[in-house]
């Protein structure tokens, strides 16, 4: 178990454990510790976006990373000038970045609305919303795991990322609908007519986290690293770990904005 394609697998479920463990705490808890630890996990994903950046700039990194320690917060504490300090944080950033800054700009504004979205779902609609995205994440990327290593097949987008495979991204899509179906039915017994929805719903969010992956790959790509970091052992960086909630998380964030205008 320990060669071959499942080396990663014992110190990938070990640091999975743990981080289970913390995050469901956060979650039952709520309010200060949840914010608390979305502020951690904003933080070093833009300590290591800045160290794939400047690789020679450490002191660069955690400056950076320092500004956002202070910004994200502010963000949490006042969201009518969440908008005004996630500027703010993108220009920094960006502006000592050189030749990369578009793409710190984008990136530090996509961790930071992120980030807040996530806050926001945990505060706004309660820990059994904010479970359910985090279970459909982790079950997107534990089917594509195992399916993409056994069944393997075609890549799915192999200039950016050439690990994921069509495989692996069907499973993850299949296994973020059958969990969504449970909790829409024998959760929250929701009619019909809501059901229907979850399927479309269920499979935009579990493309959204792979995309959030894959942005991810292609900076990785890009900056010629295989991790963001190795904070986490079996996982890399964490980024590399939540890349994907990240991109869910946007995701539901900007579908719920979109309902709420509707209504």
């Amino acid at each position: 178990m320990s060669d071959g394609k499942w080396g990663d697998l014992g110190p990938r479920a070990g640091s999975a454990v743990v981080m289970i463990a913390v995050g469901a705490v956060a979650l039952w808890l709520g309010g200060i510790a949840f914010a608390l630890l979305a502020t951690l996990i904003v933080v070093l994903m833009i300590w290591e976006l800045v160290r794939m950046v400047r690789p020679r700039h450490e002191v660069a990194a955690r400056q950076e990373a320092g500004i956002v320690a202070v910004l994200f917060p502010l963000a949490i504490l006042y969201p009518s000038f969440a908008v005004f300090l996630l500027l703010i944080a993108a220009g920094v950033l960006a502006g000592r970045t050189g030749t990369h800054m578009g793409l710190v700009a984008l990136y530090t504004g996509g961790i930071f609305l992120a980030g807040l979205g996530l806050v926001q779902i945990r505060l706004d609609h309660g820990m059994g919303m904010a479970l359910w995205l985090v279970g459909l994440v982790v079950i997107t990327d534990v089917a594509g795991y195992f399916a993409g290593r056994i069944l393997g097949g075609p890549k799915f987008w192999p200039k950016v990322s050439p690990k994921k495979t069509w495989s692996g991204t069907v499973a993850g899509w299949i296994g973020a609908v059958i969990l969504s179906l449970i909790v829409a039915i024998w959760v929250y017994d929701w009619p019909m007519a809501w059901v229907i929805w979850t399927v479309p719903g269920a499979v935009a969010l579990s493309l959204a986290s792979q995309m959030g992956d894959i942005a991810e790959s292609a900076i990785k790509r890009k900056m010629k690293v295989k991790d963001s970091s190795n904070l986490i052992p079996g996982h890399g960086g964490v980024m590399d770990r939540f890349d994907g909630m990240m991109g869910a998380g946007l995701a539901l964030m900007l579908g719920l904005l979109v309902v709420h205008m509707a209504a």
